[in-house]
């Protein structure tokens, strides 16, 4: 299968962003920045790409203006191995201006949809006695961060 490399389309900030991102995700790191040349539709010298890794996926953000913002049909999943993990991830994605939302979602500053999801809560939801996986959906539906105790307390009844 050939190499495909999510292009994330921001306003002015993809470099803020991917400084943001790479801090966060261990084994990250920005590869190259092209710059906007003379006669570019931003200013010379402006950020135009910034390549960068999320613990070896890759990434482009792009410059672009204002013709286009992030929506939810978008969004990327974090798969966490522990209620630290999903703590930490939320905490800095949610951080200056992030938004919290339902069932594990939330945007970062920029507009980028996450969700952050302990790999727990998927057993739960896909426990074979569907009462306890119906206890567990309630309680998920409830949340905004994933609490996972309080997931399990939920499908123990």
């Amino acid at each position: 299968m050939p190499n495909i490399t999510p292009n994330l389309w921001f306003e002015s900030r993809a470099e803020e962003a991917a400084e943001l991102y790479t801090s966060i995700f261990p084994n990250s790191s920005i590869g190259h920045v092209e710059r906007y040349g003379p006669g570019a539709p931003m200013p010379e010298g402006a950020v135009m790409t910034v390549a960068f890794s999320l613990d070896g996926k890759q990434f482009v953000g792009l410059n672009g203006g204002p013709a286009f913002a992030f929506t939810e049909a978008i969004s990327f999943i974090i798969e966490c191995a522990d209620q630290a993990e999903v703590d930490h991830y939320w905490g800095a994605l949610t951080a200056d201006g992030g938004q919290e939302s339902q069932c594990a979602w939330l945007k970062d500053r920029f507009g980028v949809s996450w969700q952050v999801v302990p790999r727990r809560l998927m057993e739960l939801l896909g426990d074979p006695d569907p009462e306890r996986a119906g206890r567990a959906m309630e309680a998920m539906l409830l949340m905004r961060k994933i609490d996972i105790a309080a997931v399990e307390r939920a499908a123990d009844g």
